[in-house]
């Protein structure tokens, strides 16, 4: 099996990946949806790709190709983040003018970057991040990211564990087609649902009440715009319990009539950890 992960080694989505596909090859891609679109070609057999962190959010491109794309998540896992100042060798906290790292990764640490008065600039992901500060050679600029990328490109700590929320996870999502998620009987007492409702007074209310109805725990509900129709929104739903059984297939055939479009992006273990 060939796995994909958006970044290069030492990011992230790489040390998630590694720890879930310890035995298989992992293949880098650049962005979210070049990994994703690997799946889809059949170049790779599954993808491992952030959908949100407890600090920063979720992640609005995949949760985007959650609703337009073809392939469905087969398990999420919840991965403790630690983000870390890396700087050149000799480089010193006071040296430091500029950070450099990913949207997340900066949003996670915003706190920390205020205090000391960094300029930010915006990288592709962590491990790129490290990569341009290795290159640059320039005590003034320092990365955010993994021990393992210091490791890797030979940058020095300069401080551990700056991100503002001890507790900084971020949620990571295997994606696969269809038809390549074998049912084996394993319990997954968590799903994704997205849909769109009629542009009616109560029409979200409606569809809520429905879900609700049939006694699923809804824990995650948020709105995202859809891109092809100006101020027109889609919904994404995270909820507890079976929705292949008896009650979910129900509660599925009344959402369907009531609603405009409903998908299952994924069925998954609750809470489960790397």
């Amino acid at each position: 099996m060939k796995i994909a992960y958006s970044g290069i080694e030492g990011a992230f989505a790489h040390i998630a990946a590694k720890q879930i596909y310890p035995n298989e090859e992992l293949k880098a891609y650049k962005g979210f949806r070049e990994a994703y679109c690997s799946v889809v070609s059949g170049e790779c057999s599954a993808a491992v790709i952030p959908i949100e962190n407890s600090f920063a959010g979720e992640v609005g491109q995949v949760t985007d190709l959650m609703f337009s794309g073809e392939l469905e998540i087969d398990e999420v896992y919840e991965m403790h983040i630690t983000q870390n100042l890396l700087g050149v060798p000799g480089a010193k906290i006071s040296d430091i003018k500029k950070v450099i790292s990913h949207p997340q990764a900066l949003g996670q640490c915003e706190g920390y970057i205020a205090e000391h008065d960094f300029e930010t600039e915006a990288a592709v992901n962590t491990a790129r991040a490290a990569a341009a500060v290795a290159k640059q050679n320039d005590v003034h600029t320092a990365a955010i990211a993994s021990l393992e990328t210091a490791r890797l490109y030979g940058l020095d700590v300069i401080e551990a564990d700056i991100n503002d929320s001890k507790d900084n996870t971020t949620r990571f999502a295997i994606f696969k087609k269809k038809e390549d998620i074998k049912k084996d009987g394993s319990e997954k007492d968590g799903f994704i649902l997205l849909f769109t409702v009629p542009n009616i007074a109560g029409g979200l209310a409606k569809a809520l009440t429905i879900i609700g109805d049939y006694g699923f725990n809804m824990s995650i509900l948020r709105s995202r715009p859809m891109k092809s129709l100006a101020w027109n929104y889609y919904f994404y739903v995270e909820a507890e319990g079976d929705v292949d059984g008896e009650y979910g297939k129900e509660m599925l055939a009344r959402l369907s009539f009531w609603c405009e479009s409903v998908k299952i992006a994924g069925r998954y273990k609750v809470q489960r950890s790397l």
